[in-house]
């Protein structure tokens, strides 16, 4: 079951530069922070950064059981994008997919996030 909306996250090769942009954009730190990712919390929803680069879907819905979920969707016509579900650190999982419409949407696992943090 999807959730609600859960993570904008936002390409940043330059990992450093990028968590220094977002803290003060945020106005605090991240509270979560590792060389394959970093997350803030923010007004309850998560604002992620990524170091590798590569365009994302950007928004990402949240799930408990993204298996699940991902077997649930392609059967509606989704599509599961190349790569699958991904492992991406920290016991955090997600997947990207294309609607039948074209459109690219994610879903994200991510044990870390309370989705009741507001800073």
């Amino acid at each position: 079951m999807i959730l609600g909306l859960r993570t904008a996250v936002y390409a940043c090769p330059d990992l450093a530069a990028g968590k220094a942009f977002y803290a003060a954009v945020a106005g605090h730190a991240p509270y979560f922070d590792e060389p394959f990712y970093v997350g803030f919390a923010v007004g309850g929803f998560e604002l992620g950064l990524v170091p590798d680069g590569r365009p994302r879907s950007g928004a990402f819905w949240g799930t408990d059981d993204i298996d699940a979920e991902a077997a649930r969707l392609a059967g509606l016509g989704a599509v599961l994008a190349e790569g699958g579900i991904q492992d991406v650190g920290g016991g955090i999982r997600a997947a990207e997919f294309r609607d039948p419409f074209g459109n690219t949407f994610g879903l994200i696992h991510n044990p870390h996030f309370d989705p009741t943090a507001v800073r």
